[in-house]
Order: structure tokens, then sequence, then C-alpha cells
């Protein structure tokens, strides 16, 4: 070997370091900047929910659940695995299978929360409509179908009415929304 040679094996793997410190500065810019962008988003997002006033408007029905700081984390975490997915082929160490993998895996879980979600959905928008509107109260006499009685609970998901028997018919709240129903204000 001569020294020719030496001189441009070292210039080859120089240029090797060099190109992965540029990616690996780059990495390191798209993850800082996924963090901001997370968090940051996070916290405009749980604002426009609180402005709406999710959990109030939950509780004033009887559901306990922080959904506004619950909906901003999904968002932050989710912002944050898509920062991770980039830095990492920014580096190139996600390959094409890893992101099929990752793509499959979360259409899976989407799928999943849809699922579980389609009956929950509906209910719960048709509770916070008739929250919002003051359509029944508790003590109102209603008359839904065939079933008839006094309306003992409201909350989120269905509407309790009790019958002159004294039988509890739990009623969704989707089905009260798309029905006919005659209301005898209470006294």
């Amino acid at each position: 070997m001569n020294l020719l040679n030496i001189v441009s094996l070292d210039t080859l793997g120089m240029q090797n370091v060099s190109n992965f410190m540029v990616k690996l500065i780059a990495a390191l810019a798209i993850l800082l900047f996924g963090i901001i962008i997370a968090n940051i988003s996070a916290k405009l997002f749980k604002k426009l929910l609180h402005s709406f006033e999710i959990n109030s408007v939950l509780a004033g029905v009887g559901f306990k659940f922080p959904l506004e700081e619950f909906a901003s984390s999904i968002l932050k975490y989710v912002i944050y695995f898509a920062t991770v997915i980039w830095a990492l082929t920014e580096l190139g160490l996600a390959t094409t299978i890893l992101q099929i993998i990752l793509i499959v895996i979360l259409i899976i879980m989407i799928v999943f929360i849809i699922l579980a979600f389609k009956d929950i959905i509906p209910n719960i928008t048709a509770g916070f409509m008739m929250h919002s509107k003051g359509l029944y109260q508790k003590g109102d006499k209603i008359s839904v179908g065939t079933a008839e009685g006094k309306i003992v609970d409201l909350d989120i998901m269905e509407t309790k009415i009790q019958t002159k028997e004294g039988d509890i018919i739990l009623i969704p709240n989707s089905l009260l929304m798309k029905s006919k129903i005659i209301v005898k204000k209470k006294k």
C-alpha cells in the first residue's frame, strides 16, 4: 500500500463519519422539534377542550373522567411516536419493514378504538345535547315507544325511568334523541 491509498482510505473514513454526524445532528434536531411541537400541541388541544368545558359537562351528567387531560396526552404521545420514527428514518435505522409493521399496528389500534366506541360516541353526543338543551329533568314523566315512567336518573350514556310498577328501564340516550317522546313536566 502506498501513501496515496492510505490517504484516500482515511478520507473515505472521515467522509462516512462526517455524513453520520450530519444525520445524527438532524435526528437530534427532529427529536427536539418533535418534543416541542408535541408539548405545545397538547397544551393547545387541552385549552381548546377546556374552552368547551368538556370535563365540567361530563361531571354535570355524572361521568367523572378527565377527558381533557386524557385526549391531550394521547395527542402528545402520538406526536412523540411519529417524531421517533422520523428521527430513526433520518439515521437510516427505520427500515421499510419496520414502518409497515408500525403502520399495521397503528391501524389495528384505530380499528379497535373505533369498534369499542361505535355505540358509546352516539350516546355521549346525545347525552351532551340533552344536557345542554335541558330537554329532560329528573322527575319528568315520559313516554318512549311502549315504555312510560318517571325519569329517576339522567346520565351521559343513558336515562333511567321508573314505571308505575316500580321497574327500572334504562334507555340509551341516542335512542331518546331518535324517538318520539311525550314529556309531562313535573309540577
